[in-house]
């Protein structure tokens, strides 16, 4: 069985807080590990871990996160909600006729809450989705890797999605913002059930790259645009 999708990790000066802000934001508890603070997915919905972190933010990061509406009301007082805990509005470049609402987290980590009826999002749950900077052979590696169905491939866009649904991970396609650091948001990857090293070995004749272990018993790999990606077993 392939390793599950645990959470979209992120760096963060104060995980404690940053997680505080996105468990009332998603209505979720927030659970200390030995990593960082963690907000725990299900079946349908990504989980998101915060951990310390003295690195600075240096432009948008490769992630960002989409929230879904219901309705205009539900759209504004998401917005409402999220101000109230902290975090401010953002530019972009978003044209005044688009739906979205860009906004930033109290760190900077960019976020969108997306206009109700928005078919792509529809069925995907208030987390919709973590579009990705990305090309179309890394949608294609992450499909493989999690055995997911791709749901999306079109114009060099590809998204993926749990087969219970949920939350959609996409990546956006040429072109690619280069990497000129190590990505503040990672994918943590959890290995419940057969051997490590077998895994690895998969996942590296896919196309990615071992980088080493963590020093936390996981190892650490590279996809197959560079992005850091770690693997947790045991």
């Amino acid at each position: 069985m392939p390793a599950h999708l645990l959470a979209l990790t992120s760096d963060a000066h104060d995980p404690a807080r940053l997680a505080g802000f996105w468990g009332d934001v998603l209505g979720r508890v927030v659970v200390d590990d030995l990593r960082g603070a963690l907000l725990p997915g299900s079946d349908t919905q990504v989980g998101l871990r915060f951990v310390p972190s003295g690195a600075e933010k240096v432009g948008t990061n490769r992630v960002h996160l989409h929230l879904t509406s219901t309705s205009p009301a539900d759209q504004q007082d998401t917005v409402a909600a999220a101000l109230e805990l902290g975090a401010r509005h953002l530019d972009v470049g978003q044209l005044p006729e688009e739906g979205h609402v860009v906004l930033a987290d109290p760190e900077g980590n960019e976020f969108c809450v997306i206009e109700p009826g928005n078919s792509f999002l529809a069925g995907c749950g208030f987390l919709g989705e973590l579009a990705c900077e990305g090309t179309r052979q890394v949608g294609l590696f992450w499909a493989e890797a999690l055995g997911w169905p791709l749901v999306w491939d079109e114009d060099q866009e590809t998204a993926v999605q749990s087969p219970h649904g949920g939350t959609k991970v996409a990546w956006g396609g040429p072109p690619v913002a280069p990497r000129h650091r190590r990505n503040r948001q990672r994918f943590d990857l959890a290995l419940t059930d057969g051997d490590p090293a077998a895994e690895i070995d998969r996942l590296v004749a896919m196309g990615a790259t071992r980088l080493g272990g963590t020093g936390d018993g996981a190892v650490e790999l590279a996809d197959p645009d560079g992005n850091e990606f770690c693997l947790r077993y045991g």
